[in-house]
C-alpha cells in the first residue's frame, strides 16, 4: 500500500515520528551532581569543590558553611538542595541485590532511555554456587550497569545491597535475598559483592565506584508471621548467638570489604530498637569495628520507633536518640522534620548531627558526587552501550547454572538426551514462569528465558500449566497434565512458589509445595510413562520428601528463583549441556519443624529441656529432608589427603580446656590442608570443596560442626588437581562462650571433607 494512495495515513506517521521523536527528547536525563564549576564558576571559591583537598578537609569546609536546618534536609533519605552551596537533591535509597533494581526511587527505567538491566539469580541461587570469584564478577559488572545508568541520569550512587542476615528459619520470606543459613559462606558472599559493587581497579583506593550497604544489622529475620510483624518483634538473642551468628556477616563487612554503610534494621534488640541502640551501633560498628561511611536506618524505621513501638513521647526524642546513638541517615523523613527541635530542646548537641552529615557526606565525596561533571571522571565513559550486553546475559545464565542444585538422580535419569526424546511434557504453575524467576528486589530484566522456553530450544514439548498459579486451589486441571505426561518420553515439573507466598513482609506457614502442588506431582508421576523431574522454582526448602521417596520421580532440581535467563540455564542442565554442582546453602527441614517450632524463638542453640532442636547444620541435629552443603553431580569427585597435621601445640603457660582467640598467643597460629581432588565421571564439572571441622565440645553449646571454608575447582573427567587450605586456628577454628567470647578449644578436632576425615589434636 503507497503512502501517495492513503495520503492521511503518511500525515499519521509524520506525527507519529514527530511525538515519538518529542517524547525520546522530552526523556532525556542527566547525572545529578554538585560543584559544576563549568556552569557556575564561583563555586571554585569553596574548598569543598577543590578536588586537590583530601576528602575530610573538603567535607569539614562544607559541614561548616552550612545551616542546622540545611544538615537536617541533608542527613534523610531524599535530602534536600542547597543552591546557595551549588549542591543539588540527592536520593540515597537505591538497591542493586542481584542485578539494577526501581525499588529504591533514586533509581528508574524508562523505556526510551534505559528500560531494563541485566537481572541475576536471587542471592540465595548464587550463594548455592559457593563460588567466591562469580559473588564477585556479578557485582562488578551490576556497578557496571549502575554506574551506566547514574550516568545517563536514572540512578543513583549509594546502594543498600546485599542482604546479609542470616536464613535463621526456613519461614521468612526475605531468606530468598540472604546468601544461606552460614555466617561463613554469608560472611564471604558480602565481602566479595561489596568490593565487586565499590571496586575502583588500580585507580584511588579510597574512591568508591558505587556505595555499597551491608543490611539489616542485627537479628532481623522476621517479616510477617501469624500475629507477628518486624515492626513489633522483640528479638531475644544472647550474646552467644550474637557473636557467633548474627553479626559475623556485618563485622566482616566492615572489617574486610570497607563496606560504605551498614543499615540497622526494625525490631528490636534484646528490648532496644537497634536504630536506637548506641552499643550496636557507635560503640561497635562505628568504634569497634571503625566503619569508614555512614550508618542509615531502615525505612521509617524511626517513624515505627515512635508510632509503633511506643519508644518515646515525641518524635524529636526519637530522633535525638537515634542520633546520639550513631545514625546518619534517615531513609524517611524523621530527622528532617523533628532534628532542630531536637537539638534547640536540648535532646542531642549539634555535634552529633554534624557528625551525621560528615558521615554522608565523606561517602559522596569518595563517589565523586562533589567533584564535578561525572563525564569527566574515571567511570564517566559507562553508559547505555553497557548495561544488558550479551556478555552480562550471558553471565546471568551462567550464574544460575552454577548455582542449580540436582537433589535426587535415580539410575541417572539425567541429564536427558534430546535426541532419544521425541516429546516432553512441561507442566506445572512454574513452567513458564517470568517475574517469579527474579524474586524479591528485583528491576526490570533485559528479557525472560522461561523454563518453557529453554526446554523448548532441543525438543518438541506440550505444556500443561496443572495449576492456574502456584497456589494451586484446584484440581480441574490435572487431567489434561496427566495425559501429557502419559503421551510424553519424559516429563518437567516447575513446581514451588512465588512472591504471593514468600517475599517482604510475608513469611511462610508452611513448607510444603503449596496447595494441591503435591497432589499434581504424584498424579503425573503415576501416569507418566518416562523419567519424570521434578524442578522446585522458590526462595525457600520445601518439604519434598513425598517426591524424595517416590521412586516414580526419577530426579529432583533446585532452582531458586534463577533470574531473567533462568530457564535456559534449566534446560542446560537437565540436557547434560552443564553439569550441576550447586549446594544447599541452607537445611530444607521437614514440615514438623515448621508445626513445631515457633518462627519467634531466636535460640541457635537446641534446648533438650523444652523439645527444642535448634537451628541450621550447626546445631540441629533433627531429621532432614536435604542437609546444608548437599548437591549431586552428573560426575562422581574423589578427595585424597596430601597433608595436615596430625596435632598443634600451643605455646600457653598452663593447662586449660580452652584459650582466648585473641590472645597474642593466636598469632601467626596456622597449618596447611592439601588434598587432590579427582574427576571420576564422564563430563567436565565444578566441584565445592567444603572443609568442616567437629570442634570438641568442652565450650558449653558449641556448634556440632561448622564450615571451616570452600573452594571451587574446575575438572575434566578423569582428571585431577590439587586444593589447599590454610587455617588460621583461632580465626576459623574458635568459637564462642556463653559471654560472648571467641575462643579455641583444646582436645580433638575433626576435619571433614565429603567422605574424608581427619584427626587433629590441639595441645598445651
Amino acid at each position: 500500500m503507497a503512502f501517495q494512495e492513503r495520503p492521511h495515513l503518511f500525515i499519521l506517521l509524520v506525527v507519529c515520528i514527530f511525538l515519538s521523536s518529542f517524547l525520546s527528547v522530552s526523556a532525556q536525563y542527566t547525572p545529578s551532581y554538585a560543584c559544576d564549576i563549568d556552569r557556575n564558576p564561583k563555586l571554585k571559591e569553596f574548598a569543598f569543590c577543590n578536588t586537590s583537598l583530601d576528602v575530610r578537609t573538603r567535607v569539614h569546609d562544607l559541614v561548616k558553611r552550612m545551616t542546622l536546618h540545611e544538615k537536617a534536609g541533608s542527613i534523610v533519605s531524599a535530602a534536600d538542595k542547597i543552591d546557595r552551596l551549588g549542591i543539588p537533591s540527592y536520593g540515597w535509597w537505591s538497591e542493586a541485590l542481584h542485578g539494577v533494581s526501581d525499588t529504591g526511587p533514586a533509581t528508574w527505567f524508562d523505556k526510551n532511555v534505559v528500560p531494563g538491566a541485566t537481572s541475576y539469580p536471587q542471592v540465595i541461587l548464587t550463594a548455592a554456587s559457593f563460588n567466591e570469584s562469580l559473588f564477585y564478577t556479578i557485582a562488578k559488572v551490576v556497578s557496571d550497569e549502575a554506574r551506566a545508568m547514574y550516568n545517563t541520569g536514572v540512578a543513583g550512587l549509594t546502594y543498600w545491597s546485599p542482604n546479609v542476615n542470616i536464613y535463621r528459619d526456613p519461614r521468612w520470606g526475605r531468606g530468598q535475598e540472604t546468601p544461606g543459613e552460614d555466617p561463613v559462606l554469608t560472611s564471604r558472599f558480602g565481602v566479595a559483592y561489596v568490593k565487586g559493587l565499590q571496586e575502583t581497579g588500580d585507580h584511588d583506593k579510597d574512591r568508591l565506584k558505587l556505595g555499597a550497604c551491608c543490611k539489616h544489622y542485627t537479628a532481623y529475620d522476621l517479616d510477617n508471621w501469624t500475629s507477628v510483624d518486624r515492626f513489633h518483634f522483640n528479638a531475644i538473642v544472647t550474646k552467644q548467638d550474637l557473636e557467633d551468628t548474627y553479626n559475623p556477616p556485618f563485622k566482616s563487612c566492615v572489617f574486610d570489604a570497607n563496606v560504605a554503610s551498614i543499615m540497622c534494621s526494625f525490631n528490636k534488640l534484646n528490648g532496644k530498637p537497634t536504630c536506637g541502640d548506641k552499643e550496636l551501633l557507635q560503640d561497635t560498628v562505628r568504634g569497634k569495628w571503625k566503619l569508614n561511611g555512614y550508618i542509615s536506618s531502615d525505612c521509617d524505621s524511626l517513624e515505627v520507633m515512635f508510632n509503633d513501638q511506643k519508644w518515646e513521647k515525641t518524635p524529636e526524642q526519637v530522633a535525638a536518640d537515634a542520633l546520639n546513638a550513631g545514625l546518619d541517615l534517615n531513609c524517611g523523613d524523621s530527622l528532617k522534620k523533628f532534628t532542630e527541635k531536637a537539638v534547640k530542646d536540648g535532646l542531642v548537641n549539634e555535634s552529633a548531627v554534624d557528625r551525621a552529615v560528615t558521615n554522608n557526606f565523606v561517602t559522596l565525596m569518595r563517589l565523586g558526587f562533589f567533584d564535578g561533571n561525572p563525564s569527566k571522571q574515571i567511570f564517566g565513559k559507562l553508559g547505555k552501550k553497557d548495561i544488558c550486553t550479551k556478555a552480562n546475559q550471558d553471565l546471568a545464565r551462567e550464574a544460575a547454572r552454577q548455582g542449580i542444585v540436582l537433589l535426587k538422580n535415580s539410575l541417572g535419569s539425567l541429564p536427558l538426551v534430546p535426541s532419544y526424546i521425541k516429546t516432553l511434557a512441561v507442566i506445572g504453575p512454574n513452567a513458564n514462569a517470568t517475574k517469579t524467576m527474579i524474586g524479591n528486589y528485583a528491576g526490570v530484566p533485559c528479557k525472560y528465558t522461561t523454563p518453557l522456553q529453554g526446554l523448548s530450544d532441543s525438543v518438541k514439548t506440550m505444556y500443561e500449566p496443572g495449576c492456574t498459579d502456584v497456589k494451586c486451589t484446584s484440581t480441574h486441571m490435572f487431567e489434561n497434565a496427566t495425559k501429557a505426561a502419559a503421551t510424553a518420553d519424559a516429563v518437567v515439573l516447575v513446581m514451588g512458589t512465588d512472591l504471593s507466598i514468600e517475599h517482604e513482609a510475608l513469611d511462610r506457614i508452611e513448607i510444603d509445595l503449596p496447595g494441591q502442588q503435591n497432589l499434581l506431582v504424584s498424579e503425573v508421576a503415576y501416569a507418566a510413562r518416562g523419567p519424570v523431574i521434578l524442578v522446585i522454582m522458590s526462595g525457600g526448602g520445601i518439604d519434598v520428601t513425598f517426591a524424595k521417596c517416590n521412586p516414580k520421580i526419577t530426579s529432583i532440581l533446585w532452582v531458586g528463583f534463577p533470574g531473567q535467563e533462568g530457564g535456559g540455564a534449566l534446560a542446560d542442565v537437565i540436557y547434560g549441556r552443564y553439569n550441576p554442582g550447586g549446594r544447599l546453602p541452607m537445611t530444607w527441614y521437614p514440615r514438623s519443624y515448621a508445626d513445631n517450632v515457633a518462627m519467634t524463638n531466636m535460640n541457635m542453640r537446641a534446648d533438650p529441656s523444652t523439645s527444642y532442636p535448634g537451628r541450621s547444620y550447626r546445631f540441629y541435629r533433627g531429621e532432614t529432608v536435604y542437609p546444608f552443603g548437599y548437591g549431586l553431580s552428573y560426575s562422581l569427585y574423589v578427595h585424597h589427603l596430601i597433608k595436615a597435621p596430625t596435632h598443634l601445640q600451643i605455646p600457653i603457660n598452663k593447662a586449660h580446656t580452652s584459650f582466648s582467640a585473641t590472645d597474642g598467643v593466636c598469632n601467626k597460629l596456622t597449618f596447611d590442608v592439601d588434598i587432590i581432588v579427582t574427576n571420576i565421571g564422564k563430563m567436565n564439572g565444578s566441584h565445592t570443596v567444603l572443609l568442616y571441622s567437629y570442634p570438641p565440645q568442652v565450650i558449653h553449646n558449641s556448634p556440632h560442626k561448622q564450615l571451616l571454608d570452600f573452594k571451587k575447582v574446575q575438572l575434566g573427567p578423569w582428571n585431577h588437581t590439587s586444593v589447599s587450605f590454610k587455617i588460621d586456628v583461632c580465626k576459623q577454628m574458635s568459637v564462642v562462650d556463653k559471654d560472648g567470647n571467641r575462643k579455641v578449644a583444646l582436645g580433638r578436632h575433626v576435619l571433614q571433607i565429603g567422605d574424608l576425615k581427619h584427626n587433629i589434636s590441639l595441645k598445651v
